[in-house]
């Protein structure tokens, strides 16, 4: 049987579809040309029945398609089950030009730890050596290394196969963060968007939307423009990907997307919508993290929640505290005060601000005096100033209650 055509469309896409070869059949070029790009095909041909189970998420279905005896097949079959197949005798099988992609599986799925070597290899066979390189480097903590390889792996990769460059601009990305360089990989991962956008790898393009809104979302705390950045990215990547597609990815983009609205100066009253869209992006984080199956996440969003709920301009504004102070409670039962003692305070300091703004002044004021007790415990003069400012206010609107009535 002949040898797959190359360049080989793999790599971009996600195991085990991503690593799948296809049959070296004349008709599937149109198909292989398109994978390249990061297209998926609009009519699947009965050839490539298993490499449609697989991308559907049927390994065992996929395998069972996987008939043939060929060193394609068997290869195949390697990539959906690892230990259906001798290594070394599947090199062998494939031949020198292929048997580099049996070690680039047998790291990526984890059967050893040693990366291959990249040594006389090239297009896409030399980019996902060296990106199997980068990911080793990283678990030994040189970015450095990762990000000279990956340079090197992108270099291979953007003349035969764009949709795989675009991967790997991602890659180098989170290598680039990983080292401190901020900057770097805003321009890597703005390359990748670009060459991701209109593929049909949505998912790998939302992750990277939602890493550089990341990105600029850090760099915000020196430059505070770059936060409406952040919001374009998370709105780009939320139009990609649903929470059935995607729930990890759908509920952080709407975690860090609230955040971001929070973070906003409030110059004018119109500003003052945006607390509403934060709290409904707030409110769909939460209805992929829950308190049981991604605590600290969940902590987080329950907590912004809260905060925006106190200070939303609404015509139910009672509603909204009340159930900011039922939130608050909910996460005291989380930060308890021997594990996280400043983010139980904080959050008593917060829940004894709502529970003022009802007019609950003896709730609020329990709350608000242990929370000072727990600042000034751990020195944390600035929040004890602050909990004294709330205790003052709290009390001259007391009086004046008392003296009204």
């Amino acid at each position: 049987m002949a040898e797959p055509r190359r360049p080989l469309p793999i790599g971009a896409f996600p195991l085990p579809f991503g690593f799948l070869l296809l049959p070296p059949e004349p008709e599937l070029e149109p198909i292989r040309e398109g994978l390249l790009a990061g297209c998926l095909p609009e009519v699947w041909p009965p050839a490539l029945r298993p490499h449609r189970l697989a991308l559907l998420g049927d390994d065992e279905a996929a395998l069972r398609a996987l008939t043939g005896d060929d060193a394609v097949s068997r290869f195949n079959r390697f990539v959906l089950d690892p230990d259906s197949a001798d290594p070394g005798e599947l090199r062998a099988a494939l031949g020198d030009q292929l048997a580099p992609l049996v070690d680039v599986v047998a790291f990526a799925v984890g059967r050893t730890d040693a990366p291959p070597d990249a040594a006389g290899l090239t297009g896409e066979l030399a980019a996902m050596a060296l990106a199997a390189q980068a990911v080793a480097a990283l678990a030994a903590d040189d970015s450095a290394g990762a990000v000279s390889r990956l340079d090197r792996a992108i270099e291979a990769a953007a003349p035969v196969s764009s949709a795989l460059a675009g991967v790997l601009h991602g890659a180098i990305a989170q290598a680039h963060k990983h080292g401190g360089a901020l900057e770097a990989a805003i321009e890597h991962l703005t390359a990748g968007i670009g060459l991701l956008t209109g593929t049909d790898l949505t998912l790998g393009c939302a992750e990277q939307h939602v890493e550089l809104a990341a990105t600029y979302q850090e760099l915000a705390a020196q430059r505070p423009e770059l936060v409406t950045r952040a919001v374009h990215h998370y709105h780009c990547a939320l139009q990609l990907v649903t929470r059935e597609q995607a729930p990890e990815l759908y509920a952080a983009a709407h975690a860090n997307l609230g955040t971001a609205y929070l973070t906003m100066p409030m110059v004018e009253a119109s500003d003052q919508l945006r607390l509403g869209v934060a709290i409904g992006s707030l409110r769909a984080a939460l209805t992929v993290y829950g308190r049981d199956t991604h605590p600290r996440q969940w902590s987080s969003v329950q907590l912004n929640l809260a905060n925006a709920l106190v200070y939303a301009p609404s015509t139910h504004q009672g509603d909204n505290l009340v159930e900011a102070v039922e939130l608050y409670e909910a996460v005291l039962a989380v930060r308890d005060r021997d594990r996280d003692p400043l983010g139980h305070a904080r959050v008593l300091a917060n829940q004894g601000n709502a529970l003022a703004h009802l007019g609950m002044f003896e709730h609020a004021r329990g709350k608000l005096v242990e929370a000072r007790f727990i600042f000034e415990e751990f020195h944390e003069y600035d929040a004890v100033t602050s909990v004294r400012g709330l205790l003052d206010e709290m009390a001259r609107a007391a009086t004046k209650a008392d003296a009204d009535a």
